[in-house]
């Protein structure tokens, strides 16, 4: 694992990525249902910190990875950091958004409608394992849109193969 404050870990692993999510969940659905704009900008801090370092500067990337992961009794499964990354950066999009709009133009139903587009995508992520984030990614690299070199681990099939086969 990398020590540097700003660095994202690679590989990832997937159990700790999907509590995220989860906890993605929860706090916009609590957001829309008890009515609280500004926890949009709280949401929006966390997805920045997690961009930008992982879990390190994440109040909800710490609680997961430090607390939850290890109690659960599930094993480790390593995936390719860039792609979770990816999919981090675009929920920095959405959650930005929806504080711009909450809080910068008091406009909480578009708010809330963002918030709600971006806890049904965790949602997929959390419950049944769908990153459409991290498939975005692999579409843009298999287009060229992002270099091979990026997340090399995504190209090489034997490495996929010898992960599925550990866990």
């Amino acid at each position: 694992m990398d020590d540097r404050l700003f660095s994202f870990p690679n590989p990832v692993n997937e159990v700790s990525a999907r509590l995220v999510a989860g906890g993605v969940v929860v706090l916009a659905l609590a957001t829309i249902v008890f009515d609280l704009p500004w926890m949009t900008v709280v949401i929006a801090l966390g997805f920045i910190a997690r961009v930008l370092s992982g879990p390190k500067l994440s109040p909800l990337g710490l609680l997961v990875t430090k607390v939850l992961t290890p109690r659960l009794p599930f094993d480790e499964r390593l995936v390719p950091g860039p792609p979770k990354r990816f999919a981090q950066g675009i929920g920095v999009l959405f959650s930005v958004a929806a504080a711009v709009l909450a809080v910068g133009f008091n406009a909480t139903t578009a708010a809330y409608v963002v918030l709600g587009v971006l806890a049904f995508f965790a949602t997929l992520e959390s419950v049944l394992g769908v990153c459409v984030g991290c498939k975005v990614f692999a579409l843009l690299m298999r287009v060229g849109v992002i270099p091979a070199e990026v997340c090399e681990a995504c190209n090489d099939i034997s490495l996929r193969r010898s992960a599925t086969t550990a866990s």
